[in-house]
């Protein structure tokens, strides 16, 4: 019976985790770029890439919640209220934290870029799959700012090194194509 109520109240945290996600999105009309979808239809097809990796429920939530505290009016103090601190914590990790005020984009980047690699293993691994569904969009449906985006998601793997060694490996892959797609050198081992 303790097993199956434990089971039940995980289920739960992700179960409220997309719901909590779908409503911070939808409340300020986000939808994706390239598409015009819900939003959630990016947090979900993460969690998809995490669950290959992960079976914890906590990082699945977070996943579901990865752009919450970046892109709407939700804190991290909302998320404590209603989920586990650690949860909050994971989505604090994978947020980015610069603001325009901190100077141009290669700044900013860099400011974020350093709050990501503190990031725990587990809010890595988060961050990776974003970066692979994010390189996906972006790289077949704007390849205008293709080039910048694949110049800062490099920098970006050179510090996430902590995070699941496979998703690394493909968001690697997904590098050396799309830059090779692109004629970019870089650097990629």
């Amino acid at each position: 019976m303790t097993i199956l109520l434990s089971l039940q109240s995980d289920l739960g945290v992700v179960s409220r985790a997309l719901l909590y996600a779908s409503e911070a999105h939808a409340e300020i009309g986000q939808v994706r770029k390239y598409s015009g979808d819900p939003y959630i239809t990016h947090p979900i097809r993460v969690l998809r890439i995490v669950q290959t990796v992960n079976q914890d429920p906590e990082v699945h939530a977070a996943t579901l919640m990865h752009d919450v505290i970046e892109d709407t009016k939700r804190t991290k103090k909302d998320i404590i209220r209603h989920f586990r601190t650690r949860i909050a914590n994971l989505v604090d990790e994978v947020s980015d934290v610069s603001t325009p005020q901190d100077g141009n984009r290669e700044r900013r980047k860099e400011i974020d870029r350093l709050h990501s690699a503190e990031a725990s293993d587990d809010g890595q691994t988060i961050k990776l799959a974003d970066l692979l569904d994010n390189g996906e969009d972006i790289a077949e449906k704007d390849p205008k700012f293709a080039p910048t985006y694949l110049m800062e998601k490099h920098m970006l793997l050179l510090v996430l090194n902590r995070g699941d060694r496979r998703l690394h490996a493909r968001a690697y892959e997904q590098l050396r194509r799309h830059s090779a797609f692109y004629n970019l050198q870089l650097q990629v081992t």
